[in-house]
């Protein structure tokens, strides 16, 4: 059969990997899956899309269900936090643990019918040079040695509120949401690519907010008598002022609002833009059948307009409609992050729900697809 389905997978983190296995699951039981050539993923979309590359989505599931919290993002040590971030990326060490060696995979992708593509973040300093790149990084199972892309997928799965970069050959990289959180585009581009089957997460940031300092400010006042503490007092005073107004009360909070503003914008334009293709490649066909009409009696000026249209060059693949099924997908009261400082435990019944949910959205979405075909034809 020949291959001619592209699959977009988004980032999401804990929430999103679990969405996206089950809509893979409910792709696996459908005409899609023996089409697909190739998956494009971000961040957890590359962590899911490497298993579904090798059909091993049971493997996937298998591993999910046993993660924990301090599996995959550990909370680090007070002390730590101005050096090293928030928390440890953990999860190397767990798919170590869990699989061995990622590089091990990325071997046989280099091999399976399904090509993966992993995106990641370029966080490689630059030193006194002009900065002229755009940021991007993209890696191939068809051509990144096994070695790097597995490196690639930690690093666009490594959540840069969380953590730190990671070395990606000779290249510094880190989440790839920053740049290109839904990688869209990559299947447009992609020649043979007839279809595409997406999966797009829509996050619910938490708001991180001023609870705990005021918490630590009635602790502190008690000691308001020394000088040093009741300035810092009051500084936290302030913070929660802040936050009633609506303000950041701290650079956590303002960094978190950033992040989403990022994530969010460049995941719409991705798609809006996608949009405007099919947009422009519908209207420029209608345009060449409109003209061709007009001179329809005069075959020799209706050759050279057909000459000239195919000799246009657009930034686009302007022969051609991709149509597009998108699963747009969030969380409802089950929502599984890694936590700041207190860790809750992950159950398999929220796993198990937020799978179901992937399972059900796309199932809906094939549906409705199918009824619009049969109602057109």
């Amino acid at each position: 059969m020949e291959r001619d389905v592209a699959v977009v997978l988004s980032g999401g983190g804990m929430n999103g990997v679990l969405m996206e296995l089950g809509f893979l699951k409910r792709l696996r039981e459908s005409a899609y899956w023996d089409r697909i050539g190739w998956i494009y993923g971000t961040s957890a979309g590359a962590l899911a899309g490497t298993l579904a590359a090798l059909d091993r989505l049971d493997a996937l599931e298998e591993f999910l269900l046993e993660l924990q919290p301090e599996d995959t993002f550990r909370p680090n040590r007070l002390w730590r936090l101005p050096l090293l971030g928030l928390h440890e990326y953990a999860l190397p060490s767990t798919i170590e643990a869990k699989f061995g060696d990622l590089a091990a995979f990325a071997e046989e992708l280099r091999d399976a019918p399904v090509e993966l593509v992993v995106i990641a973040t370029d966080a490689t300093a630059v030193r006194g040079e002009l900065d002229v790149r755009d940021y991007e990084l993209t890696y191939s199972s068809r051509t990144t040695p096994p070695e790097e892309l597995a490196q690639a997928i930690l690093a666009s799965a490594a959540i840069s509120a969380l953590v730190l970069p990671l070395p990606v050959g000779e290249r510094v990289a880190t989440d790839g949401a920053w740049v290109r959180n839904f990688p869209l585009a990559h299947a447009y581009r992609q020649p043979g690519v007839e279809e595409i089957v997406a999966f797009r997460y829509v996050p619910r940031y938490p708001a991180i907010g001023a609870s705990g300092l005021a918490r630590l400010r009635e602790r502190l006042e008690r000691f308001g008598r020394v000088p040093p503490v009741r300035a810092f007092v009051e500084e936290l005073r302030l913070a929660e002022e802040r936050d009633a107004r609506g303000l950041p009360a701290h650079l956590p909070e303002m960094i978190m609002r950033l992040s989403r503003a990022a994530i969010v914008r460049n995941t719409v334009v991705e798609e809006r833009v996608a949009d405007e293709r099919d947009e422009s490649v519908d209207e420029l066909r209608r345009l060449r059948d409109d003209v061709l009409a007009i001179v329809a009696r005069r075959p020799r000026l209706r050759r050279a307009i057909e000459e000239r249209f195919a000799r246009a060059r657009f930034p686009f693949a302007h022969h051609r409609h991709i149509p597009r099924l998108t699963v747009r997908a969030s969380v409802g009261e089950v929502s599984l992050d890694p936590g700041f400082r207190k860790v809750v435990p992950w159950t398999v019944e929220a796993k198990r729900g937020l799978i179901d949910r992937g399972y059900a959205l796309l199932d809906e979405e094939l549906r409705a697809n199918a009824t619009a075909i049969s109602a057109a034809s």
